[in-house]
């Protein structure tokens, strides 16, 4: 008897997804879609630039990584924002580009 709990073919999560680590969700964000995932403080093991503040993100912070889902480009266009500087992206105004 085949087993219940198996994977279906068109359940896979994207290979970008497993090349980032952990799975992403789609929001909005600029008049597109982007793929979003959440690291915790564990997993960020380097600093980054918020594209939202233009402040460090610490080694060490729990932060937001998102990417244009439309599939152009690749890791590089991966940004990494403070968890509050993402969510408040639409009411901010740009202190800088987000590419």
């Amino acid at each position: 008897m085949p087993r219940a709990n198996r994977r279906r073919r068109d359940d896979t999560p994207l290979n970008f997804d497993r090349a980032v680590g952990g799975t992403a969700r789609r929001e909005s964000y600029a008049g597109g879609e982007w793929f979003v995932r959440r690291v915790t403080g564990s997993g960020a093991s380097r600093a980054y630039l918020c594209p939202g503040c233009q402040q460090d993100i610490p080694v060490g912070t729990p932060h937001v990584v998102a990417w244009p889902a439309d599939g152009i480009g690749g890791l590089d266009e991966r940004r990494h924002w403070h968890t509050p500087c993402w969510e408040a992206r639409e009411r901010r105004t740009s202190r800088g580009s987000y590419r």
